[in-house]
């Protein structure tokens, strides 16, 4: 197993911008890509539906904040007006906001699969949404989804995650042909593991065992490891990408 690299200082790529980042409390992917998006000189305003750790991330931070269900309408549009009183404008939304579990499809419910494609592809639809009357008027913008590699590869007990994030995929796909000729790309990323406490919570050790065995390096992936390609695809680096899904994986084939 190779070990994780030295933390990757900031390089000043989001000099200027205003983003808003969902799904951003506690130890995950999204806190690390606030976290780096300060760091690359971005003003930063997180969200999140659980109240008490976005403030707690927010504080660590030092960036404002907003409480958002991404699965309702208006507090989507809550969160953005919130935005833009606050930014002034967003210039940058990551979609991080998602929700995993385990079911396979004989004994899934109706309420498991609606939940797990509620929050993660109509939320981050919703958002892309919002984003997008946002940015339009403004002429430019760049919106990042996270995906996952489960949109293009198959793991047991997670077809409803899986046909979720495939979904963001299309959507990222879809909107970003409609955005390209007004100013505003939109573009994805598509971990396989990155490891977090939430991430811990809900996976046996032994599928994490399982999970870590394919990735080439023998080890998961840092979530700030994510959160430098959100960062490049965030940022005038990538300024001929729109609708790429972008694999931040090392899995063997």
């Amino acid at each position: 197993m190779t070990q994780p690299p030295q933390y990757v200082p900031g390089h000043g790529l989001l000099a200027g911008k205003r983003v808003l980042i969902t799904a951003a409390a506690g130890s995950g992917i999204g806190s690390a890509t606030a976290k780096r998006c300060v760091e690359e000189g971005a003003t930063v305003m997180i969200s999140d539906r659980h109240e008490a750790r976005l403030a707690a991330t927010a504080d660590e931070l030092g960036v404002a904040s907003v409480p958002c269900d991404v699965t309702d309408e208006e507090s989507v549009q809550a969160m953005f007006a919130a935005a833009a009183a606050e930014l002034g404008a967003v210039d940058v939304l990551i979609n991080n906001a998602g929700l995993g579990g385990t079911a396979e499809v004989h004994e899934m419910t109706d309420e498991q699969w609606g939940r797990v494609l509620d929050v993660t592809l109509n939320g981050t639809f919703r958002c892309t949404r919002a984003a997008l009357n946002h940015m339009y008027e403004q002429g430019s913008g760049v919106i990042v989804n996270n995906a996952s590699v489960l949109g293009w590869r198959a793991q047991q007990g997670q077809a409803h995650y899986a046909a979720a994030k495939a979904g963001v995929m299309a959507l990222t796909r879809c909107s970003a042909v409609e955005a390209a000729p007004r100013g505003v790309r939109i573009n994805a990323v598509s971990p396989s593991l990155a490891m977090h406490a939430n991430l811990a919570k809900v996976t046996t050790d032994e599928l994490l065992e399982e999970l870590t065995s394919r990735e080439a390096f023998g080890r998961a992936a840092e979530p700030w490891e994510i959160a430098n390609v959100i960062v490049f695809l965030a940022s005038d680096y990538s300024s001929y990408m729109a609708g790429e899904t972008i694999s931040v994986s090392n899995q063997h084939a």
